[in-house]
């Protein structure tokens, strides 16, 4: 009984992945040719999330996207990371999904930024934003 206990946190802790591992400068093209996945943002744009800080409780960093954002602070959301939405996932099965705010530069007010992390070492970034300048756009960034 005891080997199995052993055994089964010995398995769990080997597929827990330190998030602290994502600091640092990521980069990457945006992805999907669907007509709805290339709102707000240039076909060929661009993004770099530079992560300063990450743990299981939030993020913080800059974003860059070309025409959109230009070292932009990501503002974590404190009450997503308090709340159920902190544990928020979707296919693919990130590690850990972070909900921030950035600023943008092209009149349209702030855009939601979905931050999540994977354990092949690669960082999907959504953007999105309603209103008069939609935005919707999905970046692939790898170290």
């Amino acid at each position: 009984m005891v080997r199995a206990v052993l055994a089964v946190a010995a398995i769990t802790l080997g597929a827990c992945t330190d998030v602290r591992e994502f600091d640092g400068r990521w980069s990457g093209p945006r992805v999907g040719d669907a007509p709805a996945l290339q709102v707000g943002v240039a076909h060929d744009a661009t993004a770099a999330l530079t992560v300063a800080r990450v743990d299981r409780y939030g993020l913080t960093g800059t974003l860059d996207v070309t025409g959109l954002c230009v070292g932009a602070a990501v503002a974590p959301l404190a009450g997503a990371e308090a709340d159920r939405l902190a544990s928020l996932t979707f296919d693919g099965a990130p590690l850990r999904v972070y909900l921030a705010t950035v600023a943008t530069v092209d009149g349209g007010g702030d855009a939601l930024a979905m931050i999540a992390l994977f354990d092949d070492r690669r960082v999907e970034v959504r953007l999105i934003r309603g209103g008069a300048r939609p935005v919707y756009a999905i970046f692939d960034l790898r170290a």
